[in-house]
C-alpha cells in the first residue's frame, strides 16, 4: 500500500502541470476559457459515461472514462488552487479526515458488522458535522441539480430516515395503486378537456416519486431498474430494426400490427437464447 501511494503523487503532478500548461499564457484558449461550473458539467456527463461503460462490463471504456473523470476532477481542483482558494493538499487532507471519520468501526473504536449499520452510522456522523451550518435540514443536502429520478431517490431515503416512511413495502405499493387511480382521473379530464396539463404533470410525477419509494423498499436503486430496462428496450427495437432491414421492409414503413409480431418474434428469440 505504501509502495503504490509512493508512486501515484508524480502521475497527478504529470496531470496537474498538463492542465497547468493547457490554462497557460501559451495554452489553450478554450482551456483558459472554461470555469469551475463549466467544467462541472463536463464531470456531470463524464461520470454517466463512466457509469455506461461499468454496466456494460467493458474494462477498456472503464479504464478510459475513470482516466477522463479524474482528469476534470484535478482540472477544477486546479482552477481553485490558481484563484488561491484552496490547494489541492488542503482538500486531500481534508477528505482523508473526513473518510477516517466517518469509518470509525476501522479507524476507531466503533463497531458496525453489516452495510446497514455502517450505512446508518455514516449518517449520523454527517450530521454531527452539518449540526453548525445554519438553516440546516434533513433534506436541504440533497443538491438541487441531481437528476430528478435520482434526487427522488435521495429525497426519498432521507425522509425515511427522519422516520417519515412506510411501515412496508404493501403499505407503498397501495400508495402507488391510489396514485394509478388519481392519474386515470386527471387523464380521463384532460381527454375531455374538463383539467388542465399542470394537473396532470403532477399526477405523472406523483405516480413516478411513489415508485421510487417502492424501489427503495425493495433494495433496488430506481434509476439502475430504469437505466437496465431502457437498454432493454433499446436492444430489442435495434434487433426489430435490423430484422426488418434484413427482410428488405423499411421498418417505418411496417404496420402497427406488423411492428408489434416482430417485437414478439425478439422476445421470443430472447426467451430461447436464454434456454440454451
Amino acid at each position: 500500500m505504501e509502495e503504490t501511494l509512493n508512486h501515484t503523487p508524480p502521475l497527478f503532478k504529470n496531470i496537474i502541470d498538463l492542465i497547468e500548461t493547457l490554462r497557460g499564457e501559451n495554452g489553450c484558449p478554450w482551456d483558459k476559457k472554461q470555469t469551475p461550473l463549466s467544467m462541472a458539467r463536463y464531470l456531470v456527463e463524464e461520470a454517466f459515461e463512466l457509469m455506461d461503460a461499468i454496466h456494460a462490463d467493458n474494462v477498456e471504456d472503464i479504464c478510459e472514462e475513470l482516466g477522463d473523470v479524474l482528469f476534470l476532477v484535478l482540472f477544477i481542483a486546479v482552477q481553485f488552487q490558481s484563484s488561491k482558494l484552496f490547494d489541492i493538499k488542503t482538500l486531500t487532507q481534508r477528505n482523508l479526515d473526513k473518510m477516517t471519520r466517518r469509518h470509525p468501526h476501522v479507524f476507531g473504536e466503533g463497531t458496525a458488522h453489516t452495510p446497514e449499520q455502517v450505512r446508518d452510522r455514516w449518517h449520523a456522523i454527517k450530521q454531527q458535522e452539518k449540526s453548525h451550518e445554519r438553516d440546516h435540514t434533513i433534506l436541504g443536502a440533497v443538491p438541487t441539480n441531481l437528476p430528478a429520478l435520482m434526487r427522488a431517490h435521495r429525497i426519498s431515503e432521507r425522509a425515511a430516515r427522519s422516520g417519515f416512511d412506510w411501515d412496508d413495502i404493501q403499505g407503498v405499493m397501495k400508495k402507488a395503486q391510489e396514485e394509478w387511480g388519481e392519474l386515470k382521473q386527471e387523464l380521463k379530464k384532460d381527454q375531455e378537456n374538463t383539467g388542465n396539463h399542470e394537473a396532470l404533470e403532477l399526477e405523472i410525477g406523483d405516480v413516478m416519486f411513489t415508485l421510487v419509494n417502492v424501489a427503495r423498499l425493495a433494495g433496488i436503486h430506481p434509476e439502475t431498474a430504469l437505466a437496465s430496462s431502457t437498454r432493454k428496450f433499446e436492444t430489442r427495437f435495434n434487433t426489430m430494426e435490423k430484422m426488418a432491414k434484413e427482410r428488405q421492409t423499411p421498418f417505418e414503413e411496417l404496420s402497427f400490427s406488423d411492428k408489434h409480431r416482430l417485437w414478439d418474434e425478439v422476445k421470443k428469440n430472447e426467451e430461447n437464447s436464454r434456454k440454451l
